[in-house]
Parts: structure tokens; sequence; C-alpha cells
């Protein structure tokens, strides 16, 4: 099975009020390194990684390594939708599916995104249900919903298609919290607290990818 991985991180920061994906973490890594480790450890077949704003500053400070295809996104200021739209533009032919994963959320793991697409790899989409009934990613769309996906426009598109009730919907369930994304200063720094908690933890391996 050939999956691609999308790590979206074209957003604007609107109400950060700076680029997020260049915050600091780890260290010398930043926001969108840890989120790119993440998506590495997929072991996806494909990885693309969408940016828009802050483009320049962010090829310049990011540890890009070759594994992955940087794609600029024109018009990032539109929404989610057009991240995605652009991303499914630039997929393998040979791929029968695309796991989208957000470049702000670093905690997700590999594991949960391998079981997601085994889970959901018969079926048009996938997406994750945390405890709490909380609804997040890791999302999976076969390759039967690009189409849908090429049409996307505006912010939460990729929501407003799962909500559709036009589109079978594997939920996966994780028994752990929503990783945290960064949308605001209190996130960011609930985030630092969450890494710090988990300094002296030993680290996890990267998983082997069993699509």
């Amino acid at each position: 099975m050939f999956t691609t991985g999308v790590l979206l991180a074209a957003g604007s920061s609107r109400r950060l009020g700076r680029p997020k994906q260049l915050l600091p973490l780890h260290g010398t890594a930043t926001l969108l390194d840890a989120s790119l480790d993440t998506a590495r450890a997929c072991r996806f077949d494909q990885l693309l990684v969408m940016v828009g704003a802050f483009a320049t500053e962010i090829r310049e400070r990011t540890g890009f390594t070759g594994t992955e295809t940087v794609i600029d996104v024109p018009e990032h200021t539109a929404g989610c939708g057009s991240s995605v739209r652009t991303a499914v533009a630039h997929v393998d032919p040979r791929a029968d599916g695309v796991v989208l994963l957000l470049g702000d959320q670093p905690g997700v793991r590999p594991e949960d995104v391998h079981a997601l697409v085994r889970a959901s790899r018969a079926s048009p989409a996938g997406l994750c249900r945390y405890r709490e009934d909380a609804l997040g990613h890791p999302l999976w769309f076969h390759r039967e919903l690009f189409g849908r996906l090429r049409a996307l426009h505006g912010d939460k598109a990729v929501w407003k298609l799962l909500h559709s009730g036009g589109v079978p919907v594997v939920e996966h369930p994780v028994d752990r919290n929503v990783p945290r994304d960064v949308d605001t200063w209190d996130d960011y720094e609930a985030l630092l607290a969450e890494a710090a908690a988990h300094e002296d933890r030993p680290a996890r391996r990267g998983a082997v990818a069993a699509w």
C-alpha cells in the first residue's frame, strides 16, 4: 500500500502574532522540526510539506533532509482548503490515499497513524476519536476522494467534508487526549510544559511502517 503524508504548515499564525512554525521547542529545534520528526517516523512512501506564510524563513531555518518535498501554497491566506487542494496536485499517482498531519501538532504518535490507516484504508475517510469524544488529526482520505479534496475552499474545509454526511468516515479510537496543537500563546506555553514533563522519559523509537 502506497501512502502519502501531507504536513500542513502554511498558516499565518494570526492568533499567535508570530510564525508558530519557528517557535523554539526541545532546545534548538522548532515546532515544525518536531512535527517533521513525527512525520518522518511514520515512514510514508511520500511526504509533502506545505508552506505558505513565512515560507522563506521556514526554508532557511527548518532542517529539511531531502526525504520530503516542500511545496508553496500560493493562496495560503484562504484557509487550509487551499493547502489540501495544492497538496493533492503533487501526490504520487501510485498513492492509495493521503494522511493529513498538522505542522503544529508534534505529539501525534506514528503508531496511531499506522493504526488509523489500517482501520480506514477500505473506507473513503478516517479520523481519530480521542478521549472525551474529541475528534482530531491525523486524518485519512482514500484516493477516491481526491476529486473532492481538489475542490476544497476556505478554512475548516476538510472538517466540513467529513461532517457533510455524504462521505463514509471510519472513527479510529485512540485511548489518550488529543495531542496539543498551537494556536495561541497559552497553547505554546502548555506544550512547553508538557515537553518538559516528558524530558526524563525514555525516547520513543520511530515506528516501523506497517501499512
